[in-house]
């Protein structure tokens, strides 16, 4: 569980997109906002966010890492919270940001500031807010993959498998090796993509294991990877962020379904 400090009433919240939820899944984005907002929090979405630097941050580029950092703090230093439906993104503020400006007091403390009241969102909702339950159905079978930053940067395991059990008509089964990373590591996929590709190969063979009927996580670089090694493999089985889920948000396609809208004029 993260060290949370105690929370205003009614606290304001900086919703911290990311990249991918803004170009690809915008859904979990309006997940992410309904979840907060049934829970008492008051959420903004900063129109001055940019990437995280992540990206730039894992190929090794600090000086492009740091520019954006700066931009992300002075973007979100004002919130009560700053709060990302991702793991891989959340621990980047969290954990990463603070050794980037070793050597800069001034910038350093800002970053360690941002870090203290940085979480990711279902981490936020139970082990801040106190949520307890949610109120949405799923009908079916659903499986969990465990994102490695959020697991090991964050330690979010319980949380999501928590309030998933409150979900009505929903059947939680564990996949084997829910831990192992699922090949997708950012660059790491696009430098070994035969590895990458075993990887993915062998977690998707245990998520079909399961015979689930839908596959959910909480970061979508990790769902978007493992979505298109079902879709390679001509499964069925859909995938969805758990934000998604969690708040009900389930009319629009599953991730890497073509988009079920008007057919284009003719």
């Amino acid at each position: 569980m993260n060290d949370a400090p105690s929370c205003p009433p009614n606290p304001r919240v900086g919703l911290f997109v990311t990249c991918l939820v803004d170009v690809f899944r915008p859904t979990v984005g309006f997940a992410a906002v309904k979840l907060l907002e049934d829970a008492g929090c008051t959420v903004e979405v900063p129109a001055t966010q940019t990437c995280c630097g992540q990206p730039a941050y894992n190929s090794g580029d600090r000086a492009d890492a740091r520019e954006l950092a700066r931009q992300v703090i002075a973007a979100f230093e004002d919130f009560d919270y700053v709060v990302v439906p991702s793991g891989s993104c959340g621990g980047t503020l969290k954990q990463h940001y603070p050794p980037l400006f070793d050597g800069d007091p001034a910038w350093q403390a800002r970053a360690e500031r941002l870090s203290a009241k940085t979480f990711e969102l279902v981490s936020f909702l139970t082990d801040v807010l106190g949520v307890e339950r949610v109120t949405a159905r799923y009908p079916g079978a659903v499986t969990y993959h465990d994102s490695c930053s959020g697991l090991r940067e964050l330690g979010i395991k319980s949380q999501p498998r928590r309030l998933l059990a409150t979900v009505a008509d929903l059947d939680l089964r564990e996949m084997a090796e829910s831990e192992v990373c699922c090949g997708f590591g950012g660059t790491f996929c696009i430098k070994f993509p035969e590895l990458s590709n075993r990887m993915v190969s062998e977690k998707v063979a245990h998520i079909q294991a399961t015979e689930a009927d839908t596959l959910l996580a909480g970061d979508l670089g990790c769902l978007l990877n493992m979505a298109g090694k079902l879709q390679r493999d001509g499964s069925a089985i859909q995938v969805r962020h758990v934000a998604e889920v969690l708040a009900g948000l389930t009319d629009a396609p599953a991730i890497g379904e073509p988009d079920r809208g008007d057919p284009p004029c003719k």
